[in-house]
């Protein structure tokens, strides 16, 4: 089997790349090694080139990437720009990575298409959904739109019922859930995910949007301030500084472990897999904002602050839990990792590293000039 990944130097893609040879399929890797995520100076991951043909190039690049899509016989597209809040500014870059650059790979397969290719996969994002799904008490299942000013401004976090205004609480978000992307990062994802589909669709080929929720682990970036809150809070406590939490700490997660990840795209890469449809791909597991800062001090043994702020960020949704029931029944995935356990190898991980201010607070600001990030006072 031969398996082209874009964004393959990446925090997924390179693990995803090693486990595929040790299946024993050709791997080739395209990605730009963009510094937000690589760092200055950056080279592809120490033993990628031993095992997978790899190429520095953009995915906007229509030359290298009718040189890379060449015999292959599944395409796993996982470059992109990420990160919920940066995505509200940098309109025009996001909206050319993650759409122009999906655009000139579909324009390739559908008029130079590899007489081989028989799936295609992307890598999509819990965000599409917005909010997600919620239970009202007299409406049952409902699907609350973005929070509002007025309410997060008071203190008011909790989503409400868009029948009777009442508050709701969570349930597992499954595939169906409505489109409600509140973030321009979601939205493209959106459009990305239904651009795969479509055009699989049209090729008649197998197409998965994979629905990744928040992935973390080993080799995650520490040096991207947009993306990644265990990082973020690993690198601050090290340093000693106090911990900022948004609205009243009490916003969820789903947090998924790297391995579960790969494993779950592994396995609809497998020729037994067939559909075209979206995935979620998720621990199914609810974890607290101010559950992770607890655990990321508990583990240091540190003495440091934590600041609830109240302050919430334009685009950003209150909780997130993923029905994988959908994945389990058709590729048989099971996620394997429990978050403490997985929090605790990201944290072992982690220490070989020094702590750097990797730009938080400048990417705070970048917000908050943009009116993003927004006082409010903890409900």
């Amino acid at each position: 089997m031969n398996v082209l990944i874009t964004g393959g130097a990446g925090f997924i893609g390179s693990r995803l790349a090693r486990k595929l040879k040790g299946e024993g399929a050709m791997v080739t890797v395209l990605d730009n090694l963009s510094e937000q995520i690589h760092g200055t100076d950056a080279s592809f991951p120490s033993g990628l080139e031993d095992i997978a043909r790899c190429i520095k190039a953009d995915v906007r690049d229509k030359a290298s990437m009718r040189d890379a899509i060449a015999g292959q016989d599944v395409i796993v597209h996982l470059a992109a720009e990420t990160g919920t809040g940066q995505s509200m500014y940098a309109v025009e870059h996001y909206s050319d990575v993650n759409l122009q650059g999906t655009s000139v790979l579909l324009d390739l397969l559908m008029n130079e298409r590899p007489a081989t290719l028989r799936k295609l996969v992307v890598a999509s994002s819990r965000a599409v959904y917005g909010e997600g799904q919620y239970r009202c008490a007299a409406h049952g299942t409902v699907y609350p739109g973005a929070r509002t000013e007025t309410a997060m401004s008071s203190g008011q976090f909790e989503p409400v019922c868009p029948a009777c205004g009442e508050i709701v609480t969570i349930e597992p978000t499954a595939e169906p859930t409505p489109y409600g992307p509140s973030s321009f990062y979601g939205l493209t994802k959106q459009v990305q995910e239904q651009m795969v589909l479509m055009f699989a669709s049209a090729l008649g080929i197998d197409g998965f949007a994979m629905r990744y929720q928040n992935v973390y682990g080993p080799g995650q970036s520490l040096s991207n301030p947009y993306t990644g809150i265990l990082a973020v809070f690993s690198n601050l406590v090290r340093q000693g500084k106090p911990l900022n939490i948004f609205e009243d700490g009490e916003e969820s997660r789903d947090f998924v472990f790297v391995d579960d990840v790969v494993d779950a795209t592994a396995a609809c890469i497998r020729p037994d897999v067939h559909g075209v449809m979206a995935l979620n791909v998720g621990a199914g597991e609810r974890t607290t904002v101010m559950e992770v800062a607890r655990a990321i001090i508990d583990y240091y043994g540190a003495d440091v602050p934590v600041e609830v702020s109240g302050a919430y960020r334009v685009g950003d949704i209150r909780h997130n839990v993923a029905d994988i029931s959908r994945v389990r029944a058709l590729a048989g995935f099971e996620p394997k990792w429990q978050f403490a356990d997985g929090l605790k190898a990201f944290l072992d991980w982690a220490n070989d590293y020094t702590p750097a201010d990797a730009g938080f607070d400048k990417s705070l600001k970048e917000l908050s000039d943009r009116q993003l990030l927004r006082s409010g006072k903890a409900a």
